[in-house]
C-alpha cells in the first residue's frame, strides 16, 4: 500500500532551502512587519494566518517569481525591475529578527506535517511574505535553540526540516488536546556513532505538504486545520487512509478528503478507494436502528443521521457525503488529464446520484452520492487565484469552476424543490381542466354553471327538475312558475267569492225576503 507523506510522514525526502542572494533593498526591515503579525500574543496561533494566496509550486526553489514581491492571489502584479530577486543574501549584515509568534507557528506546523521544508512553511504560514527568508531564518533560531534540525538535503537542494525531542514537547504544549500530532522523528545514528540524513520522504510526500500548503495560502483553513493519514477502518478489515483531511468551514467547506497522486498508481486502485468511501459513509452509526436507516434513505439527508460520519465529520451543507478531492501532479498535462477522465468513467456509480423517479424532473438526488472534485497541482500553482481560483472540476462535468462552485449541487434539491412547485402547479392546472371539462352546461342558454350552483345542484341529486339550468334560468323557471302559482291562487280565490255573492244573491231574491 502506498505511504503517503503524512500518515507517519517516515518516508520518502524533500526539500530544504538553497541560500540565495539578493540586492540590500530587498531585506525585510522588522521594524516595517504589520504590528498585528509580529507582536502577537503568545495566545494567538497559526489561526490567525491571513489567507493570502499561494502563487508558485512549493517544490520549486525558494525564490518567488517577481521582484514586485509576493501579492494577494486577486490583486494585479507590480512590474518589477529584471534580475533581482526575493531571498535576501545571507551574507549581508541586515538579516530579519525572528519573533516568537513565528516561532510558534512553525513548531505548530511541524507538529502536524512532520516534515517540511522551509518554501513549504512559507507558503502555508506566511503566503503574505515576500520571500522565505524570514522562515528560513525562523528555522534558524529554532535550530539553535535546539528544537528543530535538518533531517536530510533533497535533490532539489531545499532542506528537510523535522523537530528535535526537544520541539516536539514544546510544539505539543502549544496544540489543543482535540489536535492530532505526528510522531517524533528520531535522529538515527550509523555504526560510528555519526547521525545520519533520514530518507524514506518521497516525492509523493512533498506533494501532499505542497498541497496543504498551497490550499491554505489561498484561505482553506489554517495549518492546524489541517489532518493526515486519518484512518476509515471498514468492517472487512481494511483500513482507507485519507492523504488529507481539510476542514474549512470559513470558506464554505466544512471538511473535505484529499488524495494526491502523482500518476504512478493505476486507475482502478484510484477508483477503489472510492468504492471504500463510499462504503465507509454507509456505516451505521453504533446502535442505530438498521430498520428506520433504512426508511430514511427515501428520505433525503435524514438517513444520514444513522450513519456513522455524521458523528465523526460536520453537515456538509449540500447534499450526498464528505467531498472527496483527488490533485494530480507530475507527469504530463495530457497524461493527468486522460487520467481524470478514465477515473470519471469507471467512478461513476459511485459521483452521479440519482435522478428523481418522477416524470418532467431532472433534478439528481446526491444525498447518497460522494461528491469528487478533481484538479492539477500544476494547474493550482499557474492560476493567478491559486487554489481560490477556477481550478476545479467536479466528475460528471465539463467546466472547471472554483472549489465553492464545483461542490454545489444546482441541479439537485434546490431544483428539485423548483420542479416540485412546478409539478404540483401543472397537477393543479390538469385537475382544474379536467373538472372544467365536467362542468354542466345550461340547456337553455348555453351559459356553463356557477361553481355554487354546481354544488347545489350535486348536493340535491340530479334528475330532478331544472337541474340541467343555469343559475339565472333556474330562477326566471322558479319565478314564473311561482307567478302562475299566485295568479291561479288568485284565480281559485276569485271564483271563490264570486260564488259566495252569487249565492248570496240568490238568497234574497223576490220570495225570500223578509216583510
Amino acid at each position: 500500500m502506498r505511504t503517503s507523506a503524512c500518515r507517519t510522514l517516515t518516508d520518502r525526502p524533500q526539500a530544504g532551502e538553497t541560500e540565495d542572494t539578493v540586492p540590500a533593498d530587498l531585506i525585510p526591515d522588522p521594524a516595517s512587519e504589520p504590528r498585528e503579525l509580529a507582536d502577537r500574543s503568545s495566545a494567538d496561533g497559526v489561526d490567525q494566518v491571513p489567507p493570502a494566496p499561494s502563487m508558485a509550486p512549493s517544490i520549486a526553489p525558494s525564490t518567488a517569481s517577481s521582484a514586485a514581491g509576493r501579492v494577494g492571489a486577486v490583486q494585479p502584479r507590480k512590474p518589477g525591475a529584471s534580475g533581482t530577486f526575493d531571498n535576501p543574501s545571507k551574507s549581508l549584515k541586515q538579516t530579519w529578527k525572528p519573533t516568537h509568534t513565528r516561532k510558534k507557528e512553525v513548531l505548530k506546523a511541524l507538529g502536524i506535517f512532520q516534515r517540511a521544508t522551509a518554501d513549504h512553511l512559507w507558503r502555508m504560514l506566511r503566503p503574505g511574505d515576500r520571500h522565505d527568508r524570514c522562515t528560513r531564518d525562523t528555522l534558524n533560531a529554532l535550530k539553535g535553540e535546539g528544537k528543530v534540525r535538518v533531517e536530510t538535503r533533497l535533490e532539489s537542494g531545499h532542506q528537510l526540516w523535522v523537530l528535535t525531542e526537544r520541539g516536539h514537547k514544546e510544539a505539543k504544549q502549544l496544540f489543543p488536546k482535540s489536535a492530532r500530532m505526528s510522531v517524533l522523528r528520531k535522529l538515527q545514528y550509523d555504526d560510528d556513532g555519526e547521525p545520519v540524513d533520514g530518507d524514506g520522504y518521497d516525492e509523493h510526500a512533498a506533494a501532499v505538504t505542497s498541497t496543504a500548503a498551497v490550499l491554505t495560502g489561498a484561505g482553506y483553513g489554517t495549518p492546524l486545520s489541517w489532518q493526515t493519514e486519518i484512518a476509515h477502518r471498514l468492517p472487512y478489515r481494511y483500513t482507507q487512509y485519507a492523504d488529507l483531511t481539510m476542514r474549512a468551514p470559513d470558506a464554505g467547506v466544512p471538511a473535505m478528503l484529499l488524495e494526491v497522486d502523482r500518476v504512478n498508481e493505476p486507475v482502478d486502485d484510484l477508483t477503489a478507494k472510492l468504492r471504500r468511501y463510499n462504503d465507509w459513509f454507509e456505516l451505521l452509526a453504533p446502535k442505530a436502528d438498521k430498520d428506520k436507516e433504512k426508511a430514511a434513505r427515501r428520505q433525503g439527508a435524514a438517513v444520514h443521521d444513522f450513519r456513522l460520519w455524521s458523528r465523526i465529520y460536520p453537515a456538509t451543507g449540500r447534499e450526498g457525503y464528505v467531498p472527496v478531492a483527488f490533485v494530480f501532479t507530475g507527469k504530463t498535462a495530457a497524461q493527468r488529464a486522460s487520467r481524470m477522465r478514465r477515473l470519471e468513467q469507471s467512478a461513476r456509480r459511485y459521483f452521479a446520484g440519482t435522478r428523481y423517479p418522477w416524470a418532467g424532473f431532472t433534478a439528481v438526488d446526491y444525498h447518497q452520492a460522494l461528491p469528487v472534485v478533481v484538479t492539477e497541482l500544476e494547474r493550482i500553482t499557474a492560476d493567478p487565484a491559486g487554489a481560490a481560483g477556477a481550478v476545479w472540476r467536479r466528475l460528471g462535468r465539463e467546466e472547471w469552476q472554483t472549489l465553492s462552485e464545483a461542490l454545489d449541487n444546482p441541479d439537485g434539491e434546490r431544483l428539485y424543490r423548483v420542479q416540485e412547485e412546478e409539478s404540483r402547479r401543472r397537477q393543479a392546472e390538469r385537475k382544474a381542466a379536467e373538472r372544467e371539462a365536467q362542468r354542466p352546461v345550461c340547456a337553455r342558454c348555453g351559459t356553463k354553471f356557477t361553481d355554487e350552483r354546481w354544488q347545489s345542484v350535486i348536493q340535491t341529486s340530479w334528475g330532478s327538475t331544472g337541474d340541467n339550468l343555469c343559475g339565472p334560468c333556474r330562477k326566471e323557471d322558479v319565478d314564473r312558475a311561482e307567478a302562475e302559482r299566485a295568479a291561479r291562487r288568485e284565480a281559485e280565490e276569485a271564483a271563490v267569492r264570486e260564488a259566495a255573492e252569487a249565492d248570496a244573491k240568490k238568497g234574497r231574491g223576490l220570495f225570500g225576503r223578509r216583510r
